[in-house]
This record gives structure tokens, C-alpha cells and sequence, in this order.
């Protein structure tokens, strides 16, 4: 065993620097996402007990980060990309904050704490996906994306447990204060990632024109491919979050729910990370997909405590195979273009925003519809089944975009043969 974990230091080791300084800072970062992710949502939860505001502060984070993906494009050309990205790590402690600061969660305080904390996602993720992109290629892609997962499952086991019973330890009274240490906590761990992000040698885009209305036909199909992702993201973030306030009440529940089967989730994703091809991305991210429909069956079948169990389970292997396949697929769709029609690699991740982001419109849409004109209970056990079931097309999509990539590095190796 100490054999085989010296043979994989070894090999992370030999990646490139960069490779090794954008593992450790996402690992840093890490540790703050499940209180971005789920302790602020429940934070919503417990202090409205209504599951459409927390939908509504989902829906003012992702109106904030195409926004901010498109003001990056412009500050590129201004600031290091580094600054940049330690700039959206740091606004996620700032919204927080915020959202501390409020003496009534009304939905003016709820949206302005939504959009910083949407900017923050903005200049994380525009700035992460760039540098992701640029470091790395589509032979080691399958192992970067194992090796992150890995870590954040690992993380998914240790953090929400220790936060939820932090939060309960203090008892009713003391609940806000401990959500209050917390935000002091994320925001000194994200000072300490943007110090390591600072030790990479990392780039600005040379090519400073990103904005493009038209784009290869190939291209539609990625942005469809990212609709239907966009539709369950929200759900895949919020859902555990109210369903657990709901069905369970307390934040420890909360927090070993979310630990449930991580450790062998996080073993599991680095071991398909690290022996799978990139051949086999369309099976991993079929079984991402199915996962979570089977998440939101077993949930809306029992709705109940045993539900949300499963429900857990079943996500905690939905998401980390689904981002594992999907990112490698987008990259490399960027890839292919980006040299076919010699454009900056930017404005693809910037328009690839624009497909996630009327998903992810959807998608809550759907959620608040189902909840003003039915009830709650609906909403949550009804409208995960339907985003699960649309989401099962992706499968159908990805193929047809992996099969058209392959088609086009033919047709592009074989006129690059006939110019020599």
C-alpha cells in the first residue's frame, strides 16, 4: 500500500508546475465549498423557512456569474489572471458576510448577498476553467479532474460533519454566531489559496478579442450539452440542503448525511481519474447521469428521511462523475475549435456561460412554479424527477459530440497532411 501511494506522489510530482499549483490552491478552496455550497442555503433555510427564497438567492448567484464572466473577459487585459482569480475566492467570504449582516432575510438583502456571491463563482470559475484548460491536455485531463475530485469527496467527508455539529453544538441560541465564526474561517482559508495561487507561473490570454456571436455549428452542440447540465446544477447544490432542513431539521444531520459513502465515492473517482481514457468519458458520464435520476426517483418515491439517505448517496457519485467526464468533453471541444476557427480559447468559456446559464434558468424557474402554484412539497419531489429525466438527453448529445470531434481532427490531420 505505502508502495502504491509512493508510486502516486511520484506521478504527481512529475506533472508541471503549474499542474501542481492549481491542484493545491482548488484543494484549499475546497474546504470552503460545502459551506458555499450547503451551510449557506440551510443558513437561508433556518432563518426564512422557505425553500423558494433559497431558490431565489441559487437563481441571484447564477444571474451573477455570466455577468462577471464577461467583465473578466474585459479585466484580462488589465490584471494578472491570478489577481483575478484570488479576487472571486476572497468575494466568497465578502457575500457571506453579508449575508451574516442581515437582521431580516428579505429578498433585496438575499439578491445582493446572491450577486457577490455569483461574481465570486464568476472570477473562480471563468479564471479556474482558463488556467484548467490551458495546463493541461486531453491525455492527462481524465487524471486532473480525478485527482480534484478526489480530494473534494475527501473533503466532502471531513467538513460538513464537523461544520453541522459546530453549528448544533452551541445550541438554538447560538446558531447565527456559529455560522458567523464559519464566514471568519472561509475567509482566512481563502487568503491562504490566493497565497498559492500566487507561486504558479500563469498566463493572461494572448489574444485579447473574445466576444463572438457566431460560432461553428459544432458548437451548438456543446451549448445544448451545457443547457441540460445548467438545469440540474441548482438542484444538485440546494436540494440536500432543504430537503435535510425539512425532513430532518439540524444542520449535524445535514452534515453526516453529506458524509455517507464519501470516503469510497473519493477512492472511486480517483481510480476511474486515474486509468480511464478519454474513450471512456461518455460511459462515466452515463453513469453521473444515472445516478442522479435514481437520486431524484428514490427522493420523490419516499420523501422522507430514508429518501433523503439515498437521495445523498446516490448524489454524492452523481456529481463528481458527471464534472469529470463534462469538463474534459467541453475541453476538448475548445480544443478542436479554437485552432479551427483561431479564436482566443476565452470566448468559448465565456459563451459555454450563456448555455449554462438558461439551464440553470430553467431549471429554478421550474422549482418556483411548481411551488407558488402547487406547494413545496411538490416542487421538491416532483421537479428534481423531471430536471433527472430531461438530463437523461445529455447522454444522447455527448455521444454525438464526441463522435463529430473525432470526425473533425480527422478532417483537420488529414488537409494538414496535404499542405506538407
Amino acid at each position: 500500500m505505502l508502495k502504491n501511494l509512493s508510486a502516486e506522489i511520484k506521478h504527481f510530482n512529475q506533472q508541471p508546475q503549474n499542474f501542481r499549483i492549481l491542484v493545491l490552491t482548488n484543494m484549499i478552496y475546497a474546504l470552503v465549498l460545502p459551506v458555499i455550497d450547503i451551510f449557506v442555503a440551510a443558513y437561508v433555510m433556518r432563518n426564512s423557512n422557505d425553500p423558494t427564497k433559497v431558490v431565489i438567492y441559487q437563481l441571484t448567484i447564477y444571474t451573477g456569474i455570466p455577468l462577471t464572466f464577461l467583465l473578466n473577459g474585459f479585466l484580462l487585459s488589465r490584471f494578472n489572471i491570478k489577481t483575478l482569480y484570488s479576487a472571486g475566492m476572497l468575494l466568497s467570504g465578502v457575500s457571506m458576510i453579508v449575508m451574516m449582516s442581515l437582521k431580516t432575510l428579505d429578498l433585496t438583502g438575499i439578491g445582493i448577498a446572491g450577486i457577490i456571491m455569483g461574481m465570486s463563482f464568476g472570477f473562480y470559475w471563468a479564471n479556474r476553467d482558463y488556467l484548467a484548460l490551458s495546463i493541461t491536455n486531453d491525455q492527462n485531463r481524465n487524471y486532473y479532474y480525478g485527482l480534484e475530485t478526489f480530494f473534494y469527496t475527501i473533503i466532502a467527508v471531513v467538513v460538513p460533519i464537523c461544520i453541522g455539529w459546530f453549528i448544533e453544538s452551541g445550541g438554538e441560541i447560538n446558531v447565527n454566531n456559529a455560522y458567523r465564526i464559519i464566514t471568519g474561517l472561509v475567509f482566512i482559508i481563502t487568503i491562504l489559496a490566493s497565497v498559492v495561487c500566487f507561486r504558479g507561473q500563469f498566463h493572461n490570454p494572448d489574444e485579447k478579442t473574445f466576444l463572438y456571436l457566431r460560432f461553428h455549428p459544432y458548437w451548438r452542440k456543446l451549448l445544448m450539452l451545457a443547457s441540460l447540465k445548467g438545469l440540474a446544477q441548482g438542484y444538485l447544490v440546494t436540494a440536500p440542503a432543504m430537503l435535510i432542513m425539512l425532513l430532518l431539521g439540524k444542520e449535524g444531520a445535514l452534515g453526516t448525511a453529506q458524509s455517507v459513502g464519501a470516503i469510497i465515492a473519493a477512492v472511486l473517482m480517483y481510480i476511474i481519474g486515474r486509468a480511464a481514457k478519454p474513450e471512456h468519458r461518455i460511459t462515466i458520464f452515463a453513469g453521473g447521469l444515472i445516478c442522479f435520476a435514481l437520486a431524484a426517483i428514490f427522493n420523490g418515491a419516499f420523501y422522507n428521511a430514508t429518501g433523503v439517505v439515498i437521495f445523498m448517496l446516490f448524489l454524492l457519485l452523481a456529481k463528481p462523475l458527471l464534472d469529470m467526464a463534462y469538463f474534459p468533453i467541453q475541453f476538448n471541444v475548445i480544443d478542436i475549435l479554437s485552432k479551427k476557427e483561431k479564436r482566443n480559447v476565452y470566448a468559448y468559456i465565456l459563451n459555454h456561460e450563456v448555455g449554462l446559464y438558461a439551464g440553470r434558468f430553467l431549471g429554478a424557474g421550474t422549482f418556483i412554479f411548481l411551488a407558488y402554484y402547487f406547494s413545496t412539497e411538490v416542487a421538491l419531489r416532483y421537479a428534481i424527477i423531471i430536471i433527472a429525466i430531461l438530463q437523461l438527453l445529455s447522454i444522447a448529445v455527448g455521444k454525438s459530440i464526441i463522435k463529430e470531434g473525432k470526425a473533425l481532427i480527422k478532417e483537420t490531420t488529414e488537409k494538414t497532411t496535404v499542405v506538407v
